[in-house]
């Protein structure tokens, strides 16, 4: 009798501990973050995860990832580079089309509009690249617009929309490539040596 009933508080002991224990979480989704992660001296590394895009010319379709790092020259402001790679297919019989370059941003985070956890922002690029269907260099220029959401103190999702252009006489239906375009991605927001 006695280990019976040594073996029932034991027993119910241990249930009323784990009981005690558990732990609910939820998914953090924002953060808090104010202007910290947009400081002077801090940087950004990320890119975006994929960028679709149809032209007008050609009736194409294309896909892009476009990895970044940038560094804030002053608050709100940064400077960087991007690499270009993608991949565009036509209705058209023309053969599918490997693309690459590099080109330095500009990206500024507007202070109004935002909020605690999140900032609009504006891009511009000019830089240079090419195809696998010429040897020519292509001259690439963007402005684009977006939003970041800070989900973490130093990471953000992104979305951006706007405009592209490429002008080479990189294929024989034509010499210059325009659109609009759509993207998301992720920033990762690390602080600088003097924080």
């Amino acid at each position: 009798m006695k280990n019976l009933l040594l073996t029932l508080a034991l027993t119910a002991g241990c249930l009323t501990y784990s009981s005690a224990q558990q732990i609910n979480t939820v998914p953090q989704s924002s953060a808090d973050v104010g202007m910290e992660p947009i400081k002077q001296g801090n940087w950004m590394v990320g890119g975006s995860i994929g960028s679709l895009g149809y032209s007008f010319e050609s009736e194409s379709f294309n896909i892009q990832v476009n990895p970044r790092a940038g560094y804030f020259i002053s608050d709100g402001v940064a400077i960087g580079a991007q690499a270009n790679l993608g991949f565009r297919t036509s209705d058209a019989d023309a053969d599918n089309v490997w693309g690459y370059g590099i080109a330095p941003f500009v990206r500024y985070y507007f202070p109004g509009g935002a909020s605690a956890t999140g900032r609009f922002f504006g891009q511009g690029d000019i830089g240079i690249g090419g195809s696998s269907a010429g040897d020519d260099v292509a001259l690439n220029l963007g402005l684009n617009a977006g939003y970041a959401h800070f989900i973490t103190q130093t990471v953000a999702l992104e979305v951006t929309a706007g405009y592209n252009y490429s002008k080479a006489n990189i294929n024989a239906q034509s010499d210059k490539q325009s659109g609009l375009g759509v993207a998301v991605g992720f920033q990762i927001y690390l602080p600088g040596r003097n924080r």
